[in-house]
């Protein structure tokens, strides 16, 4: 790199990741809840959590947790500073916790003792482990925000949309008669379960000491009623985290259980968005995502409108696997009592995951929110099908009612008809099957009136509107108020 280069990337050194080229967590809240500033914070309210439970428990002079409190403001810290030197003891609680130490110093006026409350029988891990929990549940928080305002927009599309036919698809094929609603209930049904499992989570505290044992911590606590047990409990409610019934240095079920939920919703997004760009294409114009002032644009091109709100989250959908793999990865390489590298790779892909699952959440909020339903072109698509799309339900219905022929039975003989209507040119395949049809099955089988009836799409819905009920009565912490458990309107 020219000593050009090197200087402009030192002046913005300082600015952190802003999301250049991850657009889809380009976002001040993002960044604020899961940056490089915010990891900072979490590990500082750590130690001064840890201080308050000292002191607490007697085992920290009067007035150390304040103090401790005061130097651990994130504001005080260089980010950068402190990332460049964490290279010399592999993670950044070592050199962080230098500084803090040297302003708790300057802090402690009185001369109390305050530094005795900082990190006192903790061990790099312990503090780290238990801010990334931290910076998880305050993230998974907003992104389950997001997330119940999606469900409800698509609790409310399922059920305006109940009885708008469209046409369901099979390894990319027309294949039956659907309904909007049923779609949106789907949606739903996948983001409402990936939400619960979120919700569900776990995300404790961690606290073992130096190698898992709470050797250190028993010396603390020697003399005195507290066991290092009932600080960790302490530090967790002080934290807002779950109870850990004993150190989890190198069981990982935490994170990947955290990994695997986050991955799971983008997963549910990912689907949302795929359909989405499907339905939104100019040739097939079924939906479009909401408009907004400069967004869509093209670079070249003044007439384009494009679908980036589903662009962008299906960019992060398929991020997931991968970052959801990697700690799995790690968890499976967690050797000794702490580990030689897999322990370090946890942290960008779970901060990762956080991101691209935050990120999302927002533009998949905006687009089910403001997602525009075009039934006329619905209607259109599924008419392309023509009574080919019942072809199914006939057979269902009529096949028993006729005689067998050439050693042919009633289904067999129904075969025949759509065999030698897909012979045909496409444009004429909906006459050519009802003409095939009515001289396969003699009038007095079947009236013409009750064949029409079988060839109307709505009468091979099967059981859509039950299903739709169905799962938005499963999942009534995701239904909007003003709906019920069963998706019927309140008031």
């Amino acid at each position: 790199m020219t000593e050009a280069a090197l200087g402009d990337a030192g002046a913005f050194a300082g600015e952190g990741d802003a999301g250049l080229l991850s657009p889809v967590s380009a976002s001040p809240l993002v960044a604020a809840l899961t940056g490089d500033r915010a990891v900072l914070a979490a590990i500082l309210a750590v130690e001064s959590g840890w201080a308050a439970v000292l002191e607490g428990a007697g085992l920290a002079p009067d007035g150390s947790a304040a103090v401790v409190a005061s130097a651990a403001e994130a504001g005080r810290y260089d980010v950068a500073d402190i990332a460049l030197r964490a290279q010399g003891g592999a993670n950044p609680v070592i050199p962080l916790l230098s500084d803090l130490r040297k302003k708790v110093a300057a802090l402690d006026t009185a001369a109390i003792g305050a530094g005795e409350a900082v990190h006192a029988s903790l061990t790099s891990q312990d503090v780290l482990d238990t801010a990334l929990m931290l910076l998880a549940r305050n993230t998974v928080e907003a992104v389950l925000g997001d997330l119940k305002r999606t469900t409800a927009a698509l609790a409310a599309l399922a059920e305006e949309h109940a009885g708008t036919l469209c046409v369901g698809r099979s390894l990319t094929q027309h294949s039956l008669p659907f309904t909007f609603g049923l779609r949106a209930a789907q949606w739903f049904q996948g983001l409402a379960a990936a939400g619960r499992q979120l919700e569900a989570l776990d995300l404790p505290v961690q606290f073992g000491g130096a190698a898992g044992t709470l050797a250190a911590g028993t010396v603390l606590t020697s003399g005195s009623a507290e066991t290092p047990f009932g600080l960790a409990d302490a530090l967790a409610s002080q934290l807002g985290l779950a109870l850990a019934a004993a150190p989890w240095h190198t069981n990982r079920l935490p994170v990947t259980s955290l990994g695997h939920a986050l991955a799971s919703v983008l997963d549910a997004s990912g689907k949302i968005a795929a359909d989405v760009l499907f339905l939104s294409r100019p040739e097939v114009a079924e939906l479009a995502e909401p408009r907004a002032a400069g967004r869509g644009v093209s670079s070249a091109m003044p007439h384009k409108q494009n679908p980036v709100l589903s662009v962008l989250v299906r960019s992060a959908a398929l991020q997931a696997p991968g970052l959801a793999a990697q700690l799995h990865l790690a968890a499976a390489n967690f050797n000794d009592e702490r580990p030689d590298g897999a322990w370090h790779i946890e942290w960008p892909a779970l901060r990762q995951l956080l991101a691209l699952a935050l990120g999302a959440a927002g533009h998949l909020r905006e687009l089910a929110e403001g997602l525009q339903v075009f039934p006329d072109a619905m209607r259109r698509t599924l008419d392309l099908g023509g009574p080919l799309l019942v072809a199914e339900g006939v057979g269902a219905a009529v096949g028993p009612l006729l005689q067998e022929k050439d050693g042919r039975n009633g289904k067999q003989q129904l075969q025949d008809v759509v065999d030698q209507t897909l012979q045909a040119p496409p444009a004429e395949q909906a006459a050519t099957y009802r003409r095939l049809l009515r001289k396969a099955v003699p009038a007095g089988v079947l009236t013409d009136l009750r064949l029409q009836e079988l060839l109307d799409p709505a009468s091979y819905l099967g059981q859509a509107p039950e299903i739709s009920r169905r799962i938005l009565a499963a999942y009534p912490e995701f239904v909007p108020p003003n709906t019920d458990a069963n998706g019927a309107r309140r008031g």
